[in-house]
């Protein structure tokens, strides 16, 4: 981001802590509990947001060279990025033209011909069909119209999105909505894949989103991990389209008024959580990246699987940069895991209980209201 809004940001940040303030809506919103629990939602959900929308598969970092690959899954369709022998990134449906076998699996490098494991269809890197063995045998099937499936990818300021239903074109200067200049700023496409976790949790998706949009609850939730290093109920909220941005003030930020305006740095004294609408929180975290990539169960509403990523400026090759990065992934997984999820599962439980129609946000909550608005004017 620019310079000017880096220290606009710090010095509204620093007189909110000053005056123990937060951002704020203009008033309370009111959010369903059948928000979380509808399956007709839920259905609608999948099909408009993780089949119609862009969604986050990786950082450039993880591809860079001609052949790597990665496949994802949790959206519904199954999605195949490789970069092409002509540096292209590309990505397809998963699925051979024959009979619709998954041709790659996890992520790693693709041989020069990809080969189908059921019936060796082949082929190249970027998706043309280059083998069909006893090929007299389908002398009707045209192999220039029998490539893979191609999905809409864009590649961005270090970031892969991919839009899973084939067909669908996106604007992406308006999908983006101004977010251009905070995601070049940070120069994404440097830093080095470290390592992916898989979580799973009895909560709606949507519930775990939240779990990132206030620090309202750090003074009673995470008292002895996360609150002495952040400070509660202060942050920054601004909207981007269906995106958002929430910065949360690190308690050393106090100390800047004693230092030159000249060397106050943003991500050093924050961490910045953006939403990229509708499942990947990205979370600039000092001398890391993170990314929760965050999709419905297929069949239950109840239900939600996460891929959490963590990226580090350096590539790790000695054995104190690699526990060093061990103990950062293990820590950021363990605060939420342990402290955030349980409250989570409990409240899924919860909303089934007949207790209530509805939950509050409060208006010093303004990031989970914007996310729930824009679900629904996606969804109904």
């Amino acid at each position: 981001m620019k310079r000017k809004t880096e220290l606009s940001l710090i010095n509204q940040l620093l007189s909110m802590i000053e005056n123990k303030e937060t951002a704020m809506a203009a008033d309370v919103y009111r959010n369903p509990v059948s928000d979380y629990t509808d399956r007709t939602q839920f259905d609608a959900e999948k099909a408009l947001l993780f089949r119609n929308t862009p969604l986050v598969v990786g950082l450039s970092c993880e591809l860079t060279d001609p052949g790597a690959y990665l496949t994802e899954d949790r959206a519904g369709v199954p999605i195949l990025v490789v970069r092409g022998d002509d540096n292209k990134l590309r990505a397809f449906a998963n699925v051979c033209r024959h009979r619709g076998t998954k041709l790659l699996r996890d992520c790693g490098f693709a041989k020069k011909l990809i080969s189908c494991p059921y019936h060796a269809w082949a082929y190249s890197r970027q998706g043309t069909l280059e083998h069909v063995p006893f090929e007299q045998g389908f002398e009707k099937s045209d192999r220039a119209t029998h490539g893979l499936t191609e999905l809409s990818l864009e590649e961005r300021h270090g970031l892969i999105w991919v839009t899973p239903t084939a067909g669908t074109s996106v604007n992406f200067d308006q999908f983006l909505a101004g977010l251009d200049e905070d995601l070049s700023s940070f120069n994404l496409q440097n830093y080095h894949h470290y390592e992916t976790r898989t979580l799973s949790q009895r909560m709606n998706w949507k519930l775990v989103v939240d779990t990132f949009l206030e620090t309202y609850h750090l003074g009673a939730l995470h008292r002895a991990t996360v609150y002495p290093i952040i400070h509660g109920n202060v942050g920054t909220f601004d909207p981007f389209g269906s995106h958002l941005r929430n910065i949360y003030a690190r308690r050393s930020m106090d100390k800047l008024r004693e230092v030159p305006e000249e060397s106050w740095d943003l991500i050093e004294q924050t961490a910045i959580i953006y939403v990229l609408f509708p499942n990947t929180i990205l979370v600039m975290q000092g001398d890391h990246i993170e990314t929760w990539r965050i999709f419905p169960d297929y069949d239950d509403v109840n239900k939600t699987e996460m891929a959490v990523s963590l990226y580090t400026p350096e590539l790790a090759k000695s054995e104190s940069a690699k526990g060093h990065w061990d103990r950062n992934m293990d820590l950021l997984v363990k605060t939420v895991v342990e402290e955030d999820f349980p409250i989570g599962e409990e409240i899924q439980r919860g909303f089934y209980s007949g207790a209530q129609n509805e939950i509050i946000f409060g208006r010093n909550e303004p990031g989970l209201a914007h996310f729930h608005q824009r679900v629904k004017q996606v969804v109904y």
